[in-house]
C-alpha cells in the first residue's frame, strides 16, 4: 500500500477509496496491503494450463531432478511446470529435504511423501489460481533461506523474463535474495512474449530450463556462449559443480545438444 502511495503521489485515504471502487467494478481483486489486477479473473486458470505443453512440462520436470540433495531447501513457485517438477520428484525423491510452496496443488502431491516437509507460504489465496500471494505471502518469505527455487514466468525475450502482475515480480524479487540458485522454468510457448511486467535481465538469470534449443534461444535474441550450451555446461561450468548427475535413464539424454538447461 505505501509503494501504491508513492508511486501514485496520493494519500494513502485516497488510495483505499480508489481500490474500493476498482473492487467493486471488479477491475482489480483487493490483496491485504494492495490489488491485482483482474489475475484472478481473466487469466486462464491453473486446470485450464495444466493440459497445455505435457511434454515440454515433463522434460523440464525431469532435468529438474539433477537439483535436488538431501538436506537442502527448496522453493516451488506457482504455475503449471512447477507442478509438474513436483510429479516428477514424487516418482523419484530425494529426500530428507525441506520444500516451501506457494502452489497449493504441489504442496499437496508432494506433503504425503516420507522424509519430505512441506510448507505453505502464508498470503492471500488467488482460487482459479491456486496460489498464495500478497504482501503476508512475501512477509513470509523472508522465514527462509533456500538452496534452490524454481520459478515461473509468463514470457522471455531478448531483454529478459516477463511476468503478468507486479504483485508476482515483487515476490519473487524477494524469493531471488533468499535464495542460493534461482532456476527459472519455461518451455517454448513463452518464447518471445511479453507479459506486463519485467522481472529481470538475462545477466541476472543463474538457470533456465527449457525444451528450446541454443540455435531458437539466439534466435529470439538471448545470447547463449559456447560455455553455455547445456551439455558442455553441465560438466564444465564452475556454477554446474554444485548440479549433481541426473538419476536414472536421464543421464543418456544429458549428453543430447537438446537437453534442456542452460547455465547462463
Amino acid at each position: 500500500m505505501k509503494e501504491l502511495c508513492l508511486r501514485l503521489k496520493v494519500s494513502e485515504a485516497t488510495l483505499r477509496r480508489d481500490l474500493a471502487v476498482l473492487a467493486q467494478e471488479k477491475k482489480i481483486t483487493r490483496t491485504y496491503g494492495g490489488a491485482l489486477s483482474e489475475f484472478n479473473d481473466r487469466f486462464p486458470s491453473f486446470r485450464e494450463r495444466q493440459g497445455q505443453g505435457t511434454r515440454a512440462k515433463a522434460r523440464i520436470a525431469t532435468a529438474a531432478l539433477r537439483f535436488f540433495k538431501p538436506g537442502k531447501t527448496y522453493f516451488f513457485d506457482s504455475g503449471t511446470t512447477i507442478y509438474a517438477i513436483a510429479e516428477a520428484f514424487r516418482d523419484q525423491p530425494v529426500t530428507p529435504v525441506t520444500i516451501v510452496t506457494s502452489n497449493l496443488p504441489v504442496g499437496e502431491i508432494l506433503a504425503s511423501i516420507p522424509g519430505v516437509q512441506v510448507f505453505q507460504l502464508a498470503g492471500q489465496l488467488l482460487h482459479l489460481q491456486s496460489t498464495l500471494l500478497g504482501e503476508t505471502a512475501q512477509k513470509s518469505l523472508e522465514f527462509w533461506r533456500f538452496d534452490v527455487a524454481f520459478l515461473s514466468a509468463e514470457g522471455m525475450d531478448g531483454e529478459g523474463i516477463w511476468n503478468s502482475q507486479a504483485a508476482i515480480v515483487e515476490q519473487q524479487k524477494v524469493l531471488m535474495g533468499r535464495t542460493g540458485v534461482s532456476v527459472f522454468c519455461l518451455d517454448s510457448s513463452k518464447l518471445k512474449r511479453r507479459a506486463p511486467h519485467f522481472l529481470l535481465p538475462w545477466s541476472q538469470v543463474e538457470v533456465l530450463l527449457t525444451d528450446l534449443t541454443p540455435e531458437k534461444l539466439r534466435g529470439a535474441g538471448i545470447a547463449i556462449r559456447d560455455e553455455q550450451l547445456p551439455a558442455a555446461a553441465l560438466k564444465t561450468s564452475a556454477k554446474s559443480a554444485a548440479i549433481p548427475p541426473p538419476p536414472g535413464p536421464l543421464a543418456d539424454e544429458a549428453e543430447s545438444d537438446e537437453f534442456p538447461v542452460h547455465i547462463l
